[in-house]
C-alpha cells in the first residue's frame, strides 16, 4: 500500500510543476530552433507559431488526457480500496457476531453444565441419603425380628421324627433333663412354643432341620447357653448342639468373624461373640469389646502384637479393599 502511494506522487509530479521549475524554465536559454525562427520572415513566422502552438495544445491535451487517466484510475483504486476496507470491516463485524453468538453459547452451555453438576451432586446425596435409611431400616428390621427370638433357643442335630408324637418340645425337655438335671430343678423352665425350622423339608438338605425353642424368660436360655459352652451335649446318645436364635443376616454379621475367633481362641485370648454381632477377647487382663472389625483395625494399628495375630485374617482385608480402591 506504501508503495502505490509513492508511486502515485511520482506519477503526480510528471502532469504538475513546482513553483521553482516554473521560474527555472523562464529564464532557461533559447534552444537553436527558436533561434531559427526568429530569422524567419513573417509568414513562415506565422505559420511556424501556429504549428508550435498546435503542437503545444497536442501535448497538453495528451498528458491532460494522461492526466485524467491517471486520476481516474487512482479513483478506482481507491474506489476499489474503499470496498475492500468495507468488506473487511463488515467481514470483522461478522467474525465479531460470530464470537459474541460462540461466547453466549459456551455461557449457556457452562451454566447447563453447572446445573447439571448441582443436580448430580444433589441427586447422589439423596441417593446416600436413601441408602442411609435403607440400611438403618435393614437394622431396625434385623433388630426387631432378633427382639422378637431374644428368648428362643436353637436344637441342632435332633433327628428328623423326634417331634412326632410328642411335639417339638418333647425333645427339648429330654435334653434339658439328660444333660443339665441341676438346671432343671434350680428355674422354673417355662416353654410357649417349640418347632422345626424351616416348616418344610428340604430334600437336597443332608442335615436334619434345627428346633427352635421359645422360652418364656431369656434369663433362663442364657442360662441354658452359658452351661452348654461348657460340656458336650447328647440326646439319647447322639451328640447335639445348642445355640441362640438369630436373623440370617445377625447369623451372617456373625461369621464374619469366624476366622478372628479362631485365630483369638488359638492365643489363648478368650474370645466371645456378643450379642447381637460383637468380638470380645482379653488384653492385659481387661475385656475388649468392638461392634464392628474397623474397630478392631483402630485398635490393632498400635498394637504389634495383634498385627501379628491377625495378619492372616484382618490385615488382608484392608489390604484388598485398599488395592481395590486404587483400581477404581
Amino acid at each position: 500500500m506504501w508503495r502505490h502511494k509513492s508511486t502515485t506522487s511520482s506519477n503526480m509530479k510528471k502532469y504538475i510543476k513546482s513553483p521553482e521549475q516554473k521560474e527555472n524554465n523562464k529564464y532557461t536559454g533559447n534552444s537553436p530552433k527558436e533561434n531559427e525562427i526568429y530569422n524567419l520572415n513573417d509568414d513562415d513566422f506565422k505559420t511556424a507559431i501556429i504549428k508550435i502552438l498546435n503542437e503545444l495544445r497536442e501535448n497538453s491535451d495528451r498528458q491532460l488526457n494522461e492526466f485524467r487517466s491517471y486520476v481516474t484510475k487512482e479513483f478506482d483504486t481507491i474506489k476499489k480500496n474503499q470496498t475492500e476496507i468495507l468488506e473487511m470491516k463488515n467481514t470483522i463485524e461478522e467474525i465479531k457476531k460470530n464470537l459474541d453468538a460462540l461466547n453466549s453459547r459456551a455461557d449457556n452451555m457452562e451454566e447447563r453444565i453447572s446445573n447439571l453438576e448441582d443436580g448430580n451432586i444433589e441427586m447422589q446425596q439423596a441417593e446416600e441419603e436413601r441408602e442411609v435409611r435403607l440400611k438403618r431400616n435393614e437394622e431396625t428390621l434385623r433388630e426387631l425380628s432378633d427382639t422378637i427370638r431374644r428368648c428362643n433357643v436353637r436344637i441342632i442335630g435332633i433327628p428328623e421324627g423326634e417331634e412326632k408324637e410328642k411335639g417339638a418340645e418333647s425333645p427339648f425337655k429330654e435334653i434339658m433333663a439328660e444333660n443339665f438335671p441341676n438346671l432343671v430343678r434350680e428355674m422354673d423352665l417355662q416353654v410357649t412354643e417349640a418347632n422345626r425350622s424351616p416348616n418344610f423339608i428340604n430334600a437336597r438338605r443332608p442335615t436334619p432341620r434345627h428346633i427352635v425353642v421359645k422360652l418364656a424368660k431369656v434369663n433362663d436360655k442364657e442360662k441354658i447357653l452359658r452351661t452348654a459352652r461348657q460340656k458336650k451335649l447328647t440326646y439319647k446318645g447322639t451328640p447335639i448342639r445348642l445355640s441362640a436364635d438369630f436373623s440370617a443376616e445377625t447369623l451372617q454379621a456373625r461369621r464374619e468373624w469366624n476366622d478372628i475367633f479362631k485365630n483369638l481362641k488359638d492365643k489363648n485370648r478368650q474370645p466371645r461373640i456378643l450379642y447381637p454381632v460383637e468380638i470380645s477377647f482379653k488384653y492385659d487382663g481387661e475385656i475388649k469389646t468392638f461392634p464392628d472389625k474397623q474397630k478392631l483395625r483402630e485398635f490393632i494399628a498400635t498394637k504389634p502384637p495383634f498385627q501379628e495375630i491377625l495378619r492372616k485374617t484382618l490385615i488382608p482385608e484392608k489390604s484388598k479393599k485398599g488395592k481395590g480402591l486404587q483400581n477404581q
